[in-house]
């Protein structure tokens, strides 16, 4: 490999594993010397670095397939085979600080028996997490466990975003007759949008890790088949939870609309007995203001009591028919 990276200007890293969970940072010259003997070598970079993509491109010994899929802005999760090893686009929750749970952080994985090439764009914890476990010497020693926890940490940080799916769901469950109706629209219509748009990223990546499970590699032992399966067993969990969620954030956005209009249905009962009553009214009074000669009683000091107790006697018979007839 030509040594074209600096570690300490760019943002990538690279550890060697030393098999027994833990492993130490590399430098360039060290990973241009590397031979598969010396262990498993990880080397993670970010895929928009002009400086590390002229690396990948140039110096990784990769194929230009590989290298292509690795630097691809865009990619679903998928599992694919070439040789004796694996390409893997993977995606995990956005935990960064004020980020979107939705927005997903996607990493790209080139895995074989002795070597770990990892892209990303954004930081992803899960990736932390796997560095914090080889200061502890508690990492992966080989490239299947490698594999192996990396996609467990990256299942195991969506538990805690879809239990809070879950818990505001039934939150809102709850505050369906308390709350304004136009906020709690609005928070249901959210949470829908973010359980779809992680659902959609969710399938294709259990497909992923179906296909991850089946492939034949020499490398990826048994043992390892088996731990990936309870991760894809958790991963369909997740997918369902999200499902319920976003049934029940829609049947709960039908109840509330359904409230709506019963709420509409009944301020417009009101104001239609209102109209009603007064229409018998309006027509006596609009007939009797006219200004034209012969209209009875303007002689007559009593006319007006006279026409007040008719108006009322006529509001007092409407109600009466309006019971009668169950209107009201």
């Amino acid at each position: 490999m030509i040594s074209t990276l600096q570690f300490n200007k760019s943002s990538a890293l690279a550890y060697l594993l030393d098999g027994n969970g833990g492993a130490r940072t590399v430098d360039t010259n060290e990973i241009a010397a590397w031979t598969p003997q010396d262990g498993n070598l990880w080397v993670h970079l970010n895929y928009n670095n002009s400086e590390e993509i002229k690396w990948l491109t140039d110096s990784s010994a990769l194929e230009p397939l590989v290298v292509e899929a690795l630097l691809a802005e865009e990619t679903r999760p998928r599992t694919t085979v070439i040789g004796d090893g694996l390409l893997i686009a993977l995606r995990g929750v956005n935990l960064n600080p004020g980020a979107d749970p939705e927005d997903m952080v996607s990493i790209r994985l080139w895995v074989d028996s002795t070597r770990i090439v990892t892209t990303r764009k954004r930081d992803l914890i899960s990736v932390t997490d796997l560095i914090n476990q080889f200061n502890t010497k508690k990492g992966p020693c080989n490239s299947a466990e490698f594999l192996v926890e990396l996609v467990d940490r990256l299942i195991w940080r969506m538990s805690e975003t879809v239990d809070q799916f879950e818990d505001r769901v039934a939150e809102l469950e709850e505050m369906v007759l308390a709350v304004d109706s136009s906020s709690l629209r609005y928070e249901l219509a959210t949470l829908r949008r973010q359980a779809i748009s992680i659902r959609r990223y969710l399938a294709p990546e259990r497909e992923a890790l179906s296909r991850l499970i089946i492939e034949k590699v020499s490398w990826l032992d048994d043992g390892s088949r088996l731990q990936l399966r309870e991760v894809n067993d958790r991963l369909i969990r997740h997918i369902e939870d999200i499902d319920a969620v976003r049934e029940r954030a829609a049947v709960t956005q039908e109840e509330l609309q359904s409230r709506l209009s019963e709420q509409m249905n009944s301020r417009m009962y009101v104001l239609s007995v209102v109209a009603a009553i007064f229409l018998p009214l309006g027509f006596l009074t609009g007939l009797l203001g006219v200004n034209v000669g012969g209209i009875p009683g303007t002689d007559y000091p009593m006319a007006f009591l006279v026409f007040t107790g008719m108006l009322v006697v006529v509001v007092v018979l409407q109600v009466l028919l309006f019971r009668w007839k169950k209107w009201m």
